[in-house]
């Protein structure tokens, strides 16, 4: 019976909001009537795409509140509002989205006052059920229905609020379109930092290179020893240049890599971290198949610029690094155990970060070229923990 009435309670409150919020809508008709009339005499016509707005946050919260009963989150799918006032005009009408609430709204008027029923079946359950359950030890049969109006109510919510395929379809085309631009840019940014290395390094080197083989050879028939000193630091010169070409080309995909794969790799670098790194693995040293290159990259690479940070920033001489094997993709996991306080998208990982967050920048458009995902924990205090989830087919 206690489980029953808490049930019961968590119901009403759920079932009040909803009610609150109805009674909040029959109030807004108001505001859309002004801002429909307000278009049609021209005068008023910024009020529309406001109003549009406003729909939007008020089912926005109505989508939040259902999903927190159900368990189960509603996608939302909106065309921005932006540019001038005829463009605005014109987004606002003509999306999809703006007809599902104007739907939502007008039979919420009907089915928001569901929660009402709350009070008489209360009244009645307490009476009935509690001699149904006290004395004759029997399931409850009144309150339970007041869990019942409170799934009717998210269920349909979630039905009406749900976006239209064509909308959760143009949405998914723009998320791409905006993945591909930072995939470009990200593509940019790595050709520049190569141009970048190739340039103020292994160029360098080659050209000392070629003026000290040079001043060898004019010295070599007169000053044997200098030549042969100037030949010492010409093959210094060109193992020193061998060496930044290597650091280069793991820049662009490491051999190791290829050699030992992700999990040899990842325990590589955890050897050469700065850090105290702890590796464990799920799934993925079993002698299965891997995951694709392009995959297998990208969890690298996410990894040493968390470790990279996290040794430069977060304080800590600790941290632990997870790979797992999912059904439907690849999981990484760097955590350790700092300060905290990394900014979601612009602070690196780690305490504190770089001023730009190219760090974590860079992880997430490498990662969103892939259609995954990055998600930053970094509460003040600590532990700062960094998850990338990438998509494969295995």
């Amino acid at each position: 019976m206690c489980k029953t009435s808490a049930r019961a309670a968590l119901a009403t409150v759920q079932l009040a909001r909803s009610v609150a919020m109805t009674f909040g809508l029959y109030l807004f008709v108001c505001v859309l009537q002004i801002a429909v009339i307000g278009t049609l005499v021209v005068v008023g016509a910024w009020l529309l795409p406001e109003t549009v707005l406003l729909i939007r946050r008020i089912a926005g919260a109505k989508r939040k509140q259902a999903a927190r009963w159900s368990g189960r989150e509603i996608p939302e799918a909106y065309r921005p509002i932006t540019g001038s006032l005829r463009e605005r005009l014109r987004a606002a009408v003509r999306d999809p989205g703006t007809l599902v609430d104007l739907r939502w709204m007008a039979a919420c008027y009907v089915y928001g006052w569901l929660g009402l029923l709350a009070v008489p079946l209360w009244a009645v359950g307490v009476v009935v059920d509690g001699v149904w359950c006290g004395l004759l030890r029997r399931e409850a049969v009144v309150l339970p229905l007041i869990v019942r109006l409170a799934d009717l109510d998210a269920r349909w919510s979630a039905a009406l609020l749900r976006p239209a395929p064509n909308a959760l379809l143009a949405a998914r085309v723009e998320e791409l379109t905006q993945t591909r631009a930072g995939a470009i840019a990200a593509h940019e940014a790595e050709l520049r930092r190569i141009e970048r290395d190739l340039h103020d390094g292994a160029q360098a080197r080659l050209v000392a290179l070629s003026m000290r083989i040079g001043l060898a050879k004019r010295a070599y028939d007169q000053r044997p020893e200098v030549a042969r000193g100037l030949l010492d630091d010409a093959q210094e010169q060109a193992e020193a240049a061998l060496t930044e070409l290597r650091q280069v080309v793991r820049g662009i995909h490491p051999p190791i890599l290829s050699d030992r794969g992700l999990v040899g790799a990842v325990r590589a670098l955890a050897a050469g971290s700065g850090l105290d790194v702890t590796v464990r693995v799920d799934g993925l040293d079993d002698g299965g198949p891997r995951a694709p290159a392009a995959v297998e990259s990208a969890a690298y690479f996410a990894v040493a610029e968390a470790l990279t940070n996290a040794a430069k920033h977060s304080g800590s001489p600790r941290a632990t690094v997870r790979l797992e094997r999912l059904r439907t993709g690849l999981r990484a996991v760097v955590q350790d155990e700092g300060l905290g306080g990394a900014g979601g998208t612009a602070q690196a990982f780690g305490s504190g970060g770089d001023a730009g967050g190219t760090g974590l920048l860079g992880i997430r458009r490498r990662v969103a070229a892939l259609d995954g995902t990055v998600t930053v924990t970094s509460p003040v205090g600590g532990p700062t923990m960094i998850v990338v989830e990438l998509p494969c087919v295995w």
